[in-house]
This record gives structure tokens, sequence and C-alpha cells, in this order.
């Protein structure tokens, strides 16, 4: 288990804009303020975590809006292994790992409560995660999302932040999800 503090008095209160391309029935604000001192730890990865990881996607629901997405992931995080985030008690994000070979992985869903956005939360995980799957002998992780050809706010800021931890862009599919939402593979070489 990893754990760290950080002080976070405030952050920058915006409203996002809805685009109509994504996937939302309802609104989620993406920053709502948070006032006390984070104590996040980040859990090695387990299975069983449904229950605590269905909350966390219906909050987001400009990644997850599309109800049979959800359960698959809501289904697969009982069965493939879990990072838990939690800020003391409180789970607030996961990642579920699906190993393809001994030597490859795949960040198959990856997910923070929205008000834990832009605190340092996903790079922490991310982090975590390439120090668990290095010492399991991994040499290359991947994660796949929205290409640019599908116009979205959140899932560019998804692309953002990968690409600062440092994924490639590899590959567009066009057709592998639908024709609606072309699928990005992006890749990490681990050292």
């Amino acid at each position: 288990m990893i754990e760290c503090t950080r002080s976070q008095d405030s952050l920058e209160n915006q409203e996002p804009n809805r685009h109509p391309a994504c996937c939302c029935s309802s609104f989620v604000p993406s920053w709502i303020p948070i006032r006390h001192e984070l104590m996040i730890t980040i859990e090695d990865p387990t299975t069983d975590c449904s229950k605590v990881c269905e909350p966390i996607l219906r909050s987001l629901p400009k990644w997850f809006g599309i109800e049979e997405s959800l359960l698959m992931y809501v289904r697969d995080a009982d069965t493939m292994p879990t990072m838990l985030v939690k800020d003391g008690d409180d789970v607030i994000g996961f990642l579920t790992i699906k190993m393809h070979f001994p030597v490859s992985a795949d960040i198959h869903c990856m997910a923070i409560r929205p008000e834990y956005h832009r605190t340092g939360t996903g790079t922490r995980l991310i982090q975590a995660l390439e120090r668990y799957l290095t010492g399991q002998g991994v040499k290359l992780l991947q994660v796949k999302t929205i290409s640019e050809d599908r116009e979205c706010e959140a899932y560019a800021k998804t692309r953002q932040f990968y690409q600062a931890m440092g994924f490639i862009p590899l590959e567009v599919f066009p057709t592998l999800w639908d024709t609606d939402n072309p699928c990005l593979q992006l890749v990490k070489p681990l050292a």
C-alpha cells in the first residue's frame, strides 16, 4: 500500500461544457472544492470490487454514460485485478488491470471521483500501477480511449492525462467499439 498526504484548500471552481457527442444522461460537476487534507492510499490489486467501483463510475457520466459499458466495467472489477484509491476510509477511485501476456498489461478501466480530478491522485495511481507491474515483470503497458476523431472535451482531457504520464499514441481502431466511438490505443514501455 502506498500512502501520501496533500493539503488541498481549494480547486478551480469551473463548470465544464457538455458536449453533444459525449454520452451523458445526467450532469455531475467536474470541479467540486475539496476542503480537507488528503490522505491518499493506493491498495495492491484485488478482486470483488464492484460494489465500491459502481458509484465512482456513475459519478462520471461524461466518460461512463453508456449503461451497458458501465455495467461491464462493474462486473470486471469483481474478476480482474483492481487497485483501489482511498482518501482516508473512502474509496475515491480505482483501476482494473487486464493481463494479455506475462509481459504486457492493459489499463482496462480507470476512474476517479470528479472532485479528486487535478489533485495528483490519478498520477499517483498510474505510478503505483507501474511499480506493481514492473515488479511482476511486465514490460509494456497499454490503454485504450476515445480518439480525437470524436470531438469531446472529457476525452481530450483523458488523452492529455495519459500522454503527460508518458503514453504514446500507437494506433486508431475506427470500429473496434463502434463507429461513434473510435478507439485510440496508447502504449508505454516500462523500465
